[in-house]
């Protein structure tokens, strides 16, 4: 017989970011559909970990639409923000009041909820958390600047390590895990280097066929 202490884990309480995402498809259920100002609002205005969170996982979703570019253009605009220092952010109301419907969030979530689970389960609250304190987070403002703009971009197969970058600095600010954080941004070199490449290689394609 198995002795339960060395079992596997397996009733593992959600983080907080899964359960905020959770809170977020039952609203969106209820309400038929939110503008990108309430879903902001719905996890955690005054937060900016969670926009970034929020607002990257999207572009990881095949759904049809420009999506990657509505979500990487306000993750640039919150980027900015962040470098300026604002503790509150906003978007103009052109992207504010676009509408999405419960359909697409319940999708977003089920189809990227592994991912942000994985992050989760290698999160230590408070580890090294200078590196996610206020003046890293303006710092951050930087790669995360760089990672939306490759999110905004049609490269194709050129989300996914971006995105990955995003939810990891997003997760490790939200628990004060600057060990995260800062393998989030390595990441981001990672991601920013390969997208690099994918538009180097698709130029040179272009020119290829035009030449």
């Amino acid at each position: 017989m198995s002795d339960p202490d060395m079992s596997p884990n397996n009733d593992r309480k959600p983080g907080v970011a899964s359960l905020r995402l959770a809170m977020l498809v039952t609203h969106a259920d209820t309400a038929g559909s939110v503008s990108l100002d309430e879903l902001l609002a719905a996890m955690g205005r005054t937060s900016i970990a969670f926009a970034i969170l929020i607002l990257s996982l999207p572009a990881l979703t095949p759904i049809p639409g420009p999506f990657g570019m509505v979500f990487g253009t306000c993750l640039a605009i919150i980027a900015v923000q962040i470098m300026a220092g604002f503790q509150r952010i906003w978007l103009p109301r052109f992207l504010g009041r676009r509408r999405i419907s419960a359909n697409v969030i319940s999708l977003v979530v089920r189809y990227t909820g592994p991912l942000v689970s994985r992050v989760e389960t290698i999160l230590r609250r408070n580890r090294m958390r200078h590196f996610a304190g206020r003046t890293a987070q303006s710092l951050l403002g930087i790669p995360v600047f760089l990672l939306a703009i490759a999110v905004a971009l049609p490269i194709p197969f050129g989300n996914f390590l971006p995105v990955a970058a995003l939810v990891m600095i997003a997760l490790g600010l939200m628990e004060r895990d600057g060990l995260i954080v800062m393998l989030g941004v390595a990441l981001a070199v990672v991601a920013l280097a390969t997208s690099g490449g994918l538009i180097y290689g698709a130029l040179r394609s272009l020119g290829w066929a035009i030449g």
